[in-house]
């Protein structure tokens, strides 16, 4: 085969699914219309490129908003709906929370409820989450919902580590939390603070909307001892194109399809774009754990991709819980490339669900995110479209990821 013809044939590639995956597609939340057509070009791709497939289908919400206004004495204020809130149009007296020990103390029934500072400081796991729920996030919902508040309204500031990009973030994110809440910024809610003790005035306009979404899953090999899971997650933040974020994850396994479509393995590799790495209730990893319950230990390996293919700096391959004789074989593969470092750990991602059944896994990403994790501003913002990409990275992983798959198979 003519190599620089297969070059640019993956170049054109990358090129052509990013487009349509961030700016074609007008949002890829899981539920809307935007993540079905993102997961049926993915299926497509996989079908036309002689894999498997199969879709399960995900009972998701999707949900809908028209703004909320918030109005206390003269004065209006900036808010913004959190996502898979319920709404509310109230009038109540406001009281402000700065801390656990205040929330424990104070009479919340029927007012609307000011979280600011401390209380506010990072997103609250869902109540839900199995993957992460600290015991202090827990406390704070329970003494919420025990309240019973009218609605509530917090004030958050910067948290690049954790909410990404985003200014303000939603303190919550929960469709199984049922008083309705809205969110602005760290100066608004100074702003509001001196309305403590007066009624003040909320309208949300939000609505749960129940809708389907599917997991992808490419395969090929029929043996499933010592199978290798590839993943990346196909849905994306509202508001952003979600390029890095992670379209470009798909684009990595569109490309893998191609490389590895000569030959067959002789065990089973399994390509998924997973459905709700961004979503409060993980709708498709939850789906995956149940399916796959009791037969983890027949995974070699997992390799999830997300983050990757930033323009600056090397990607970064974060090999974790690798036994001895595999990481050498990884490390040996990545002395090929020059773009490739091997990176620190990290666990936001999909790859955590297979860490925690004791799978060794490989998380692709770029080094610049890693390094920057606390301090960036592009994640979920609309700064994550395809300007920030450099698709030869897509394609050094994929060849990268292809040499590995070939030398354990």
């Amino acid at each position: 085969m003519d190599t620089s013809f297969f070059y640019t044939f993956l170049r054109a590639q990358s090129e052509d699914y990013l487009h349509t995956l961030c700016e074609e597609i007008p949002e890829r939340t899981v539920g809307s219309r935007g993540n079905y057509l993102a997961a049926h070009v993915f299926a497509r791709a996989m079908v036309g490129r002689d894999w498997e497939v199969e879709t399960p289908k995900l009972n998701v919400f999707d949900w809908k908003e028209q703004g909320a206004e918030l109005r206390a004495g003269g004065d209006s204020f900036a808010v913004f709906v959190s996502p898979y809130s319920l709404g509310c149009d109230v009038q109540a007296e406001l009281i402000g929370i700065a801390t656990l020990q205040d929330l424990e103390k104070a009479n919340l029934t029927g007012k609307i409820v000011l979280l600011y500072g401390e209380i506010a400081a990072e997103p609250l796991a869902p109540k839900n989450f199995v993957f992460y729920n600290p015991e202090t996030h827990q406390r704070i919902l329970a003494l919420l919902e025990a309240g019973q508040p009218a609605a509530i309204v917090s004030a958050t500031g910067r948290n690049s580590a954790v909410a990404g990009g985003v200014y303000p973030f939603p303190l919550i994110e929960d469709g199984d939390f049922n008083i309705p809440s809205v969110y602005m910024t760290a100066e608004e809610g100074q702003r509001l603070l001196p309305y403590c003790g007066s009624c003040i005035s909320l309208e949300s306009r939000s609505e749960r909307l129940p809708a389907k979404a599917f997991n992808i899953i490419a395969h090929q090999g029929d043996n499933p001892q010592g199978r290798i899971v590839i993943t990346a997650h196909i849905d994306a933040k509202r508001g952003t194109p979600g390029a890095i974020d992670n379209a470009t994850g798909l684009v990595v396994l569109i490309l893998l399809a191609d490389l590895l479509f000569e030959e067959k393995p002789s065990r089973r590799v399994e390509l998924i774009a997973f459905n709700g790495e961004d979503h409060y209730a993980v709708p498709g990893q939850m789906a995956y754990l149940r399916e796959n319950e009791g037969r983890f230990g027949e995974i070699l390996l997992n390799i999830n991709i997300d983050g990757a293919g930033y323009k600056d700096g090397p990607s970064a391959f974060s090999l974790m819980g690798l036994p001895q004789d595999l990481h050498e074989q990884v490390s040996r593969v990545l002395q090929d490339y020059d773009g490739i470092v091997e990176g620190p750990p990290w666990y936001q991602g999909d790859h955590s669900i297979f860490l925690q059944q004791g799978c060794p896994a490989i998380a692709v990403s770029s080094l610049w995110l890693l390094e920057h994790m606390e301090n960036q501003d592009i994640t979920h913002t609309p700064k994550d479209n395809p300007r920030i990409v450099d698709c030869n990275k897509l394609i050094e992983i994929a060849r990268a990821l292809n040499q590995l798959v070939r030398a354990i198979w």
